[in-house]
This record gives structure tokens, C-alpha cells and sequence, in this order.
């Protein structure tokens, strides 16, 4: 059986990635609006990927015999100025997510449960990921500048990443 504190905080996670799930439907709506399909292609997958989390740790506290709290989540934001803000919103989300990670992680060793450490740094490897590809986008937008043909050739790209989050 999971402890209270755990099942809790694990419960605080659950929400947390339902959000970011929330926040990049979003901003996939908003890369739509702006006529940039392949922005919002990158932003749907996130929002698949962040259900996926949200869901690994709604089975990984079932599984350990604790009880799932659905807690009510935030109305994200909807405009963002242009698809360099886009993506240092998504960069600073991401080291946001990190920080929470870890805290979870500090929580584990202090409770001293191993198995939540365990899958604690499953998603601190994935956060190493996620916060690479953020910041590799943000930097090719700022190398792109005001040139419209290098950030219509981004946006091709970004349409061709997959459910896995990988390249087709």
C-alpha cells in the first residue's frame, strides 16, 4: 500500500500533467489559427504525450493500491505572440515539469519508497528530452529571425513529428 504523502503528491502530479496536456491542446488551437500546421502538429503530439504521463501515473498509483483524486485543472492560456514566445512558453513549462519531477523524486527517497523512485526517474530522463526539444526549437526560431521562408521550412518540419515523438 502506497503512503498518504505519496498518493497525494502523486495525485498533485496527475493533475499537473493533465495541465500541460491542456496547455498544448491550446497552443495547438492558437498554432491553427496563426496557419502554421505544422506548429500545431509538434503542440498535438505533446498533448498526447501528456495525457500518456498523466495516465502512467494514474495506473502506477492504482497499481500500488492507492486512490486517484481527479482534481480540477486551470483554464490554460490561449494567445501568445509570436512562435518564438510559443516555444519559450513551452521551454519554461517543460523546466517547470522538471522542477516538479524532482521534488516528487526528493519526496520518494524522504518517504523511502523505492518503487516511486523508480518511476520517478523514468520521468527524469524524459525531461531531459523534453526540455532538449523545446530549447533546440526556441533556438532555431531565434536563428530564423523575421525570415519567413526559414520559418515556413520549421514549420514542415514540425509537422513531420509523429506520435512517438520522433521524426516520420
Amino acid at each position: 500500500m502506497i503512503n498518504k504523502t505519496i498518493e497525494a503528491a502523486l495525485n498533485e502530479q496527475i493533475k499537473n500533467e493533465f495541465y500541460s496536456a491542456y496547455l498544448y491542446l491550446s497552443m495547438s488551437a492558437y498554432c491553427e489559427t496563426i496557419n502554421m500546421p505544422g506548429f500545431a502538429n509538434w503542440m498535438f503530439q505533446q498533448y498526447e504525450e501528456e495525457n500518456a504521463h498523466a495516465m502512467r501515473l494514474f495506473k502506477f498509483l492504482n497499481d500500488r493500491g492507492g486512490k486517484v483524486l481527479l482534481k480540477t485543472i486551470d483554464q490554460p492560456p490561449s494567445e501568445f505572440h509570436s512562435p518564438l514566445s510559443l516555444f519559450e512558453n513551452v521551454l519554461e513549462h517543460e523546466q517547470k515539469v522538471t522542477g516538479m519531477i524532482h521534488d516528487l523524486y526528493a519526496l520518494a527517497v524522504k518517504e523511502n519508497d523505492y518503487a516511486t523512485q523508480v518511476e520517478m526517474q523514468w520521468f527524469i530522463a524524459e525531461q531531459v528530452e523534453e526540455e532538449k526539444n523545446a530549447g533546440d526549437v526556441v533556438e532555431q526560431l531565434k536563428l530564423a529571425d523575421d525570415n519567413k521562408t526559414a520559418l515556413l521550412m520549421l514549420d514542415r518540419e514540425l509537422g513531420s513529428r509523429n506520435a512517438e515523438g520522433g521524426e516520420q
